[in-house]
């Protein structure tokens, strides 16, 4: 059930937030590895991405891989959340004086990062039909390509995201800013991770998102990055430290509102689960 809870939790917040994943991927591609002001510039900002995908592509390219996006958040966050779940419950989280202990949080969290991403990683390379044609063609390994590039991000990413999240909320609670057991515990703990795990995640999103994108030769390997380090060093030589931050206005604006939704849906489902289970 748990498990469970944090798959549906994940695809509740995908279905608000897909679109602006759209929008955050197309953004973070353009004028790669070129100079600033040497490129034409398509999407100047977030909202500019959302009127011209829009009109020039239709409504329905904002919802485009919905499906995938909805397969990947259900296993990858079903694992990632509930492996956390589970070890927060077991109260592996907790030191001996009952406190949370923020390092051992970062550390579940990190580690139910990497579980979830890699055995995710082919869904986020593509539905059924482009996984048989990336299969055929580059083998069964081809399926992971990109994955120990995007495991940092993750690793990142979701140490940040959910030591964050159970800190804020273990803080909140025992201030009793809110009386016990409110939901607004939950969403104010959600806002504050949502804030941290965009700034400590755009970077790597960004080289993510490009060595997913990038172009491979028969073999399958890479045309323009030889990995991770070689894909931050190039964006970093070339379109200076604010490539790195590429659209950071679009990741905040997908990653924080995916991890406001998932966070609270999640903390809400375990909730209303254990209390008519006990």
């Amino acid at each position: 059930m748990d498990f469970l809870m944090s798959g549906l939790a994940a695809c509740g917040a995908c279905l608000f937030t897909n679109p602006l994943e759209v929008v955050k991927t197309r953004m973070q591609l353009q004028g790669e590895l070129q100079a600033p002001g040497t490129y034409r510039r398509h999407y100047r900002n977030v909202f500019h991405a959302f009127i011209t995908i829009g009109k020039v592509d239709g409504l329905a390219a904002l919802q485009k891989g919905l499906a995938p996006a909805l397969l990947y958040q259900f296993l990858m966050n079903g694992i990632r959340l509930g492996t956390y779940g589970l070890a927060e419950a077991g109260g592996c989280l907790h030191t001996a004086e009952g406190t949370l202990s923020p390092v051992r949080s970062a550390a579940a969290g990190a580690l139910a990062g990497v579980m979830g991403a890699y055995l995710g990683s082919p869904i986020y390379m593509g539905m059924f039909r482009a996984l048989i044609k990336i299969g055929q063609k580059h083998g069964l390994v081809g399926l992971w390509r990109g994955a120990l590039g995007g495991l940092p991000r993750v690793i990142v990413g979701s140490s940040t995201q959910l030591c964050t999240f159970s800190s804020t909320k273990d803080l909140v609670t025992q201030r009793e800013i809110f009386p016990p057991q409110s939901w607004k515990v939950a969403l104010v703990a959600a806002m504050v991770s949502g804030i941290a795990v965009v700034l400590a995640m755009t970077p790597f999103d960004v080289v993510s998102t490009r060595l997913y994108n990038q172009p491979t030769d028969a073999q399958g390997k890479g045309l323009m990055y030889r990995g991770l380090l070689d894909a931050l060093l190039q964006t970093a030589r070339i379109e200076g430290i604010w490539g790195m931050y590429k659209g950071i206005g679009a990741s905040y604006f997908r990653l924080g509102p995916h991890t406001i939704l998932s966070l609270f849906f999640w903390d809400q489902l375990r909730t209303l689960y254990y209390m008519y289970t006990k």
